[in-house]
């Protein structure tokens, strides 16, 4: 682990973690549920019978080596959703997905290059036909080609616009691609050329895949299924037996062939496509599987929406599913001690640690949504939202649990269209929660309620505005704040009794509410917008959050450090009381809905998907400063290790700058060439980094001087 001085920190740390972010070096936020992670996974294949790589949403790529009854997530250097894996070998393997992403291992997957594509174009499929010589498809027709393992990528001209989805080569030279509208594409010269084969329909092609020179298949949406036994001149329609969309086709032989789609679709083939039969996976039907692959006659993997994964070793009539805990959507965590935790969510799921979150319970499933949860001890707790009647016609309640989570009752049942988002308690009789009544064609009414005897009773404090209410907090006995749509933001300094609305200066939704001392507060929102006040709410100033992103949820773990966390998985950080804000990596791109901090370091997060995430050291090293520029981590560097000199591979010009570990910026340079030869000669040996400005991007890297 690298160490910095002082001085080197408070001038360069936002660039300089960003980079030890890539290296990988650092943990960030580490996946409790689902294990072993939630990200959905587009890809999987193996390079052999136990070692196996799956691939998916935020740069996330998972490895097993014992036949996937153990996975680890690996540090890829990238938060670009990944479309495709591929092994060329047992250690070299490659991945491809959004933005131009390529990104390349050499070791079996413990450490991965990021490749210069040269494009920003999405990447679906990568194929390669031998160590060196490669192929990456895309949208908009895209075809990328590299003959020295990656190291450069040239475009080949495919002659359309459609997508391209997969891509598969049988020999050397001869190729196929399928994509949108139908489209098939071979080449029979390495790519020079490409022909457009009919496949006789408009529907999107998904996957293709050969079990010789001559017999291939293609699936796609609407369960389309073709087969062409003389090399793509003829493709026949096969019967799936579905309707569904199918995503990926895999054959153990010549006959033996698997289809995977939405809504958990497996069909199987015994006779080469002549007839299918569909198999149960056994999962939820909201579970879309993305990819199949085999390592023999029957042993078999799938992955899919949700990080799901599932195995079989019987030829697809039994499927285990090897992924586990739960993918409801998760609004609220909060814990009462160093290792009890609770959160919960959709489908009324409340969830409880007994371990720092090492193992997540289902305590209980209501019929409904909660959307915050608070305990005022050890044993007594909170959870707010709706309940659904027979009907399906939300009506708010609020449940409480006097042991710990283990019994839950409904304590207040309001009337119909009635949701609460958000409940707090001052001591352990008060307790306050906010939310609205449905409108309908009209606008939506914000209410609060009280109660003064541990929930027993609960009055109606406030009923009015135009305004859903979705955050409360208290900063003492008697102050209390209120925020939701419109920007409004409530005060009361007597307990509730009265309300005045505070001007906030913004008239956007704000969706969370904090505050540090009787003081100072925050309040953050949709478009990124962050609120401070230093003067009990009197006055609120606008902070610089540099996302446009929704941002949910605000915790401060100290009077200057605080975290906001939103859609997208953006999670941001201050160590200055909101003066700057940093973006960290949580490693996801599902929405996150809540954040808690028990001290500067230990914290977790919870969001869609069930997303529950946790850190140790209060959230890992920011990405850097955000601006209108955008961290795209694709700067190509080699030779890497080097003694003299490093060549700068890169599409875009712009002012190069290269960094001890310090933070002392010791060479900068202007690039204007595609590949730049710089001199580090002189330099000690040790690690390097490299930031690379350009007019709407921010490309980094680091080398090793020998």
């Amino acid at each position: 682990m690298f160490h910095f001085n002082t001085h080197a920190m408070k001038n360069f740390y936002a660039f300089i973690v960003a980079l030890f972010l890539i290296n990988g070096t650092m943990a960030q936020w580490t996946w409790q549920n689902p294990l072993p992670q939630g990200n959905g996974l587009s890809s999987i294949r193996f390079t052999d019978a136990n070692t196996g790589y799956a691939a998916g949403g935020g740069g996330t790529i998972i490895k097993t080596t014992n036949g996937g009854t153990d996975w680890i997530v690996l540090s890829t250097g990238t938060n670009s959703g990944l479309s495709s894996v591929y092994f060329a070998d047992a250690n070299i393997g490659y991945a491809v997905g959004d933005v131009g992403a390529i990104i390349k291992t050499t070791d079996g997957g413990t450490n991965w290059v990021v490749l210069s594509s040269g494009i920003i174009g999405k990447l679906n499929s990568v194929y390669f036909t031998d160590i060196d010589t490669g192929y990456a498809v895309g949208d908009g027709g895209i075809i990328l080609k590299t003959t020295n393992g990656g190291i450069n990528w040239f475009a080949l001209s495919s002659g359309t616009t459609m997508n391209l989805n997969s891509v598969y080569f049988t020999g050397s030279n001869t190729g196929y691609m399928v994509g949108d509208g139908g489209i098939i594409l071979k080449t029979t010269d390495g790519g020079i050329n490409w022909v457009v084969l009919s496949s006789g329909t408009i529907g999107n092609l998904n996957s293709v895949y050969f079990t010789d020179t001559d017999t291939g298949y293609v699936v796609g949406n609407g369960g389309t299924m073709q087969k062409t036994t003389n090399g793509g001149t003829n493709w026949a329609v096969l019967f799936s037996g579905e309707n569904d969309d199918l995503s990926s086709v895999f054959f153990t032989d010549a006959n033996t062939g698997y289809a995977v789609g939405c809504y958990g679709t497996i069909v199987k083939t015994t006779d080469g496509g002549k007839n299918w039969t569909p198999l149960s996976s056994g999962i939820y039907w909201q579970f879309w599987l993305r990819s199949v692959f085999f390592t023999d006659a029957n042993t078999g993997y799938m992955v899919g929406d949700g990080g799901i994964i599932l195995k079989t070793t019987d030829g697809g009539m039994n499927w285990v599913v090897l992924s586990s805990g739960t993918n409801v959507n998760l609004s609220s965590v909060y814990f009462t001690d160093a290792n009890t935790g609770y959160t919960v969510g959709d489908g009324g799921t409340i969830l409880k640690t007994p371990d720092g979150g090492a193992n997540w319970t289902i305590l209980t499933s209501l019929a409904g949504y909660l959307f915050s949860v608070y305990f005022t001890d050890a044993n007594t707790g909170y959870a707010v939202g709706i309940q659904l009647d027979i009907w399906t016609e939300p009506y708010g309640i609020i449940c409480k649990t006097i042991d710990g989570g283990i019994n839950w009752t409904a304590v207040l049942s309001l009337g119909k269209n009635v949701c609460l988002f958000s409940v707090f308690f001052t001591d352990a009789n008060t307790g306050y929660a906010v939310g609205t009544i449905f409108g309908g064609w009209g606008p939506n009414t914000g209410i609060i309620y009280k109660t003064i005897d541990g929930g027993t009773n609960w009055a109606l404090l406030f009923s009015g505005t135009n305004n859903s209410f979705f955050s409360v907090f208290f900063s003492d006995a008697t102050t209390g704040y209120v925020v939701g749509d419109g920007g409004i933001i409530f005060k009361t300094t007597d307990g509730g009794i009265n309300w005045v609305v505070l001007s906030s200066g913004t008239t956007g939704k704000l969706n969370a509410v904090y505050f540090t001392d009787t003081d100072t507060g925050y309040a953050v929102g949709d478009g990124g917008v962050i609120l401070k006040t230093t003067d009990g709410g009197v006055n609120w100033v606008v902070q610089s959050s540099g996302t446009t992103r929704n941002l949910n949820s605000v915790y401060f773990a100290d009077t200057d450090t605080g975290y906001a966390v939103g859609d997208e998985g953006i999670i941001l950080k201050t160590t200055n009381g909101g003066i700057n804000w940093l973006a960290l990596s949580s490693g996801t791109n599902y929405s996150l809905k809540s954040v808690f901090f028990l001290d500067a370091n230990k914290g977790y997060v919870v969001g869609d998907g069930g997303i529950i995430l946790t850190t140790t050291n209060g959230g890992g090293f920011p990405l850097g400063i955000f601006n209108q520029n955008k961290i795209t981590n694709n700067l190509s560097i080699y030779p890497n290790p080097t003694v003299t000199t490093i060549t700068i591979q890169t599409p875009t010009d712009g002012l190069l700058s290269i960094f001890n570990t310090s933070g002392q910026q010791l060479i900068t340079r202007q690039i204007t060439e595609p590949n730049t030869i710089i001199d580090i000669a002189g330099l000690p040996t040790g690690i390097y980094f490299v930031r690379l400005m350009g007019e709407k991007a921010v490309q980094v890297g680091k080398f090793v001087k020998q």
